[in-house]
C-alpha cells in the first residue's frame, strides 16, 4: 500500500473559490489511479474566505486542526472549531470563513471521486 507523505513546502492560494485573501497549502502528492485527488494541509490567513463553490463530481473533508472560523453549507453555517470535522457530499456546496483577525485557521482538506 502506497504511503502519502504530508509535504514541507507550500504554494500561496490567493482568492480561493472567489474568496477573499490567500491560504498556505501544504500538498501532499497524489498517487495516480487512487480515488483521492487531493490530500492538504491548508492554512487560511486571518480573516480569509474559501468561496461558496459545488462540488460537481467529487467529494470532500474538512477536519479542522486549530483556529476558529465559520463553515457554509447548503443555506446554513455553524462555527468550525478544533476537532470539528465537515463533510460535502457531490452536489453540496460549501464555504469557509477565518474569523480570527491575528491566527489562522489551520485545516485538512482532502478530496474524492464518488
Amino acid at each position: 500500500m502506497p504511503l502519502i507523505k504530508q509535504c514541507d513546502d507550500f504554494e500561496t492560494r490567493s482568492n480561493m473559490r472567489g474568496g477573499e485573501g490567500s491560504a498556505k497549502a501544504f500538498c501532499a502528492p497524489v498517487i495516480e489511479g487512487m480515488a483521492f485527488t487531493a490530500a492538504n494541509r491548508m492554512e487560511l490567513e486571518p480573516k480569509a474566505t474559501i468561496g461558496l463553490h459545488t462540488h460537481v463530481d467529487d467529494e470532500e473533508v474538512y477536519a479542522i486542526f486549530s483556529g476558529e472560523g465559520i463553515f457554509e453549507y447548503g443555506g446554513g453555517e455553524c462555527p468550525a472549531l478544533p476537532g470539528d470535522v465537515f463533510v460535502t457530499h457531490k452536489g453540496m456546496s460549501h464555504a469557509l470563513r477565518n474569523t480570527s483577525s491575528t491566527e489562522p485557521l489551520v485545516f485538512f482538506a482532502v478530496m474524492a471521486k464518488k
